[in-house]
């Protein structure tokens, strides 16, 4: 994979979405310091992930990701890590039920501070400034000082994503991730009238674990009751902060990204002569590839050979993001090349980023039904292919925002000035994001369903 590759070679090739810095000499002198500093992950950790995800392609576990649209410095808390991990670690639990599978769990945190953006300039009342690129880049206030890239933010995105690390490490193994103090979690959403609906799924889930209780399976009899394994996962956009941060594998002599146990590609940076895919290509961890409307099928065997050389199980995720009632025409023929080729894959849904409306309210907004109908659409596809829907991708958080519509405690239009907090993409909150898992679980235990009536 890495044979005469370096991590530098991505300098000579075509750059998108990456900022001009002013400083030359200020970016070289962060990239020194940054090279010094410890990887934030381990090649150990990146190649148990890999491992894992190899089930995940073989449809013997599931892949649940989720988390910030892009992290911000200004909103960094203890809380909000706690309260975003409690979400996953519950909808980890309502998907296990419904797949009757592992579910991996991949947190978009801890590296996830830099977005693409569709244009390289935005206007307000006339005043025409850089766009904003995540906390990593330029600053999110609207004023010239602000969106000048500045290289010493790197540091700062660095520190905060080790220290966000150390918490989650410890949440994974301290036993905050205790699963009958998750499952008690989610019987409190369920006890809600607006999720009463949900109430019998949660009962089934309560009556298992009372049975193993009952049984001596518990969290001081069984480790794996009390911890989890909890991944990290950005886009790696940034490639100067990508690159000072890679490291060589004592065990492998291979290359490691150190930034987060998983990187992905956006769809907007996929070009396979890029900067992006170049960068990708030579490390070892686990790597991501958007797939939207406008990815043809020859790129996608470029991208598949490229990134994935020795046809590795586990090594590539294609994350398809089309948008609601568009799955159809474009997820099919990607999915019958992947097959053509013999590709080994995962199959994620990310029914995030197709679906962005701007509201009446002049908010930028998603809803509800629409993610699940790109959802229900992705799960539909691979029914009729005779493929693996190896799992989703969300842009969510635990705090109680009011950034996507809908939902059963129905997040309305005139909401959505309430608690709009995102700096970039509006983000499913703590009630969405679960509710969400429920309506997964029942399309994957339909999907087990069929499989037992045919043997499988």
């Amino acid at each position: 994979m890495s044979k005469g590759w370096k991590k530098s070679d991505w300098r000579v090739k075509p750059r998108v979405q990456m900022p001009d810095y002013p400083d030359l000499s200020a970016v070289q002198a962060v990239e020194a310091q940054l090279a010094k500093m410890p990887p934030l992950v381990f090649a150990g950790e990146t190649r148990k992930l890999k491992r894992t995800l190899g089930e995940v392609a073989e449809g013997r576990a599931f892949l649940l990701q989720g988390g910030d649209c892009a992290e911000s410095f200004s909103e960094f808390s203890a809380d909000n890590i706690r309260d975003t991990f409690k979400v996953i670690l519950q909808m980890a639990i309502v998907l296990t039920w419904g797949a009757k599978l592992p579910v991996v769990k991949i947190g978009r945190v801890a590296g996830q501070f830099a977005k693409p953006r569709s244009a390289p300039m935005e206007t307000i009342g006339g005043i025409e400034l850089p766009s904003y690129r995540g906390d990593i880049i330029n600053g999110f206030d609207f004023t010239a000082d602000a969106r000048v890239p500045d290289p010493a933010r790197m540091l700062q995105a660095y520190t905060q994503a080790a220290a966000s690390l150390n918490l989650l490490r410890a949440f994974s193994t301290g036993g905050f991730a205790d699963m009958h103090r998750v499952q008690s979690w989610i019987s409190g959403f369920t006890d809600e009238d607006e999720a009463k609906k949900y109430r019998e799924v949660a009962t089934r889930i309560q009556d298992a674990m009372d049975f193993m209780a009952a049984a001596g399976v518990t969290s001081d009899t069984v480790h794996a009751m009390a911890t989890v394994d909890f991944y990290t996962s950005h886009e790696a956009l940034l490639l100067e902060y990508e690159e000072a941060l890679c490291r060589i594998d004592s065990t492998t002599g291979l290359p490691v990204a150190g930034s987060g146990h998983m990187i992905w590609i956006g769809d907007r940076t996929r070009q396979p002569d890029g900067a992006h895919v170049e960068f990708a290509r030579g490390v070892q961890n686990p790597v991501g590839l958007k797939c939207g409307p406008s990815m043809t099928t020859d790129d996608l065997k470029i991208l598949l050979n490229k990134l994935n050389p020795d046809n590795e199980a586990g090594r590539l995720t294609l994350i398809a993001r089309f948008g609601a009632g568009k799955v159809g025409d474009h997820l099919p023929r990607l999915i019958r090349t992947v097959e053509e080729e013999g590709a080994k894959v995962v199959w994620t849904c990310d029914p995030m980023h197709g679906n962005t409306i701007k509201a009446a309210s002049g908010y930028k907004t998603r809803p509800f039904e629409s993610v699940l109908r790109e959802v229900h659409e992705f799960f539909a596809v691979h029914k009729a292919e005779g493929t693996i829907p190896g799992g989703v991708h969300f842009e969510m958080t635990g705090k109680d925002v009011t950034e996507c519509t809908g939902g059963v405690r129905a997040v309305t239009d005139e909401d959505l000035s309430d608690r709009y907090h995102t700096a970039c993409d509006p983000r499913l909150n703590a009630s969405q994001s679960l509710e969400l898992a429920f309506l997964v679980a029942e399309e994957l235990q339909g999907r087990r369903a069929m499989q037992k009536a045919a043997g499988m």
